[in-house]
């Protein structure tokens, strides 16, 4: 079918809206026509080829949308339903097996290879093949074409166009805090860097009843959306030594660090209590290298890699859009609306 999309025709290039051509559902695939899809990080750095990707390409893997189509061998869905799309992972290796899709050995090729599995394309541009099954997605676009391993059905009363982000970049925030460090309540969490994903991981912490909330950000405007969100304390290392700070507090049990800058997360690291764990979410370019204090790492503390919030979404994106309905994830305090043919209005103000 033809629909309209968003294509990267290059590296660094600009998201231009145009008709693409999308491949016919195939036993175990989903068409959805898209409700509302997130801008995220990953869009970007794939965008500017900081994860190797081929251009033309379409991005976008936060989407949210109604079931049109579904394949012969398809259970998990039908036409109606209302979807949020997540990232895909093969079911079959060890870790998938385990119940643990965050770890897939397949994961790369699930989510970036640019086509299925098999190599073939979903997306064509004037009759190219192209890059697309972006995460089993490629969801900037009216419709989409998702494998049924990547869709989650959500009810029918939630609010779908709000709902996108929850497939990637809240489920990355809020699970860290939820999934991997279960945080007891009164317990202390600190996020350096607060654009969605940090917000999202100070709102879990907040519903899990940690009572120090401190956000670090260099953008005061995102400082006071921390602050509204429910942080305690807000620093600015542009204008006090945060590691020190934190300190001050007792060190944080817990801190995350969103940004992929080696100097914040060695900051994460040293701002730890006795013990403490730092959770990595932001991404680097590949063979990007970071110095510890070896003796700061003694004693108990941890640090640990964390995808998708080490989350399964069949399970865990239901519970947010739980703890949404109940207020506790105040998704629409972090969310701006554009349409299609403003995205690249969209990134920018991103």
């Amino acid at each position: 079918m033809k629909t309209r999309a968003a294509v990267v025709r290059q590296k660094c290039g600009h998201f231009e809206v145009s008709e693409v051509e999308l491949a016919e559902p195939r036993e175990d695939e989903v068409l959805v026509r898209i409700v509302g899809v997130g801008v995220c990080h990953t869009d970007l750095i794939c965008r500017d080829e900081v994860y190797p990707v081929r251009f033309p390409a379409v991005f976008g893997h936060e989407g949210s949308g109604v079931v049109e189509r579904v394949g012969a061998r398809v259970t998990k869905v039908q036409p109606g339903d209302h979807v949020v799309l997540s990232f895909r992972s093969c079911g079959q290796c060890l870790p998938c097996r385990r119940g643990d899709p965050t770890h897939c050995a397949n994961i790369f090729g699930c989510n970036f290879g640019g086509t299925r599995l098999d190599g073939s394309a979903t997306v064509r541009l004037n009759d190219a093949p192209i890059f697309g099954n972006f995460f089993s997605q490629s969801s900037f676009a009216a419709y989409a074409l998702a494998n049924e391993a990547s869709t989650v059905k959500v009810p029918k009363e939630a609010p779908l166009e709000l709902l996108g982000p929850l497939g990637c970049g809240v489920q990355t925030g809020a699970g860290a805090v939820l999934n991997t460090f279960r945080p007891s309540a009164g317990s202390s969490l600190a996020v350096f860097g607060c654009g969605s994903v940090g917000l999202a991981a100070l709102m879990a912490g907040n519903a899990a009843g940690c009572t120090k909330l401190i956000a670090v950000d260099i953008n005061p405007a995102r400082l006071d959306l921390a602050r509204e969100l429910g942080a305690t304390h807000c620093f600015d290392p542009r204008s006090c030594n945060v590691v020190e700070e934190i300190q001050k507090l007792g060190g944080a049990d817990f801190s995350l660090e969103c940004t992929g800058i080696p100097a914040v997360f060695r900051q994460a690291v040293d701002s730890l209590a006795v013990p403490g764990v730092c959770g990595l979410v932001g991404a680097a370019p590949m063979g990007t290298e970071v110095t510890f204090d070896m003796n700061a790492i003694f004693f108990g503390r941890t640090v640990v890699g964390i995808v998708e919030g080490q989350s399964v979404p069949d399970d865990f994106i239901p519970r947010l859009v739980d703890l949404h309905a109940r207020g506790k994830l105040p998704l629409e305090k972090i969310v701006r609306f554009y349409p299609l043919d403003q995205i690249e209005q969209a990134v920018r103000d991103t």
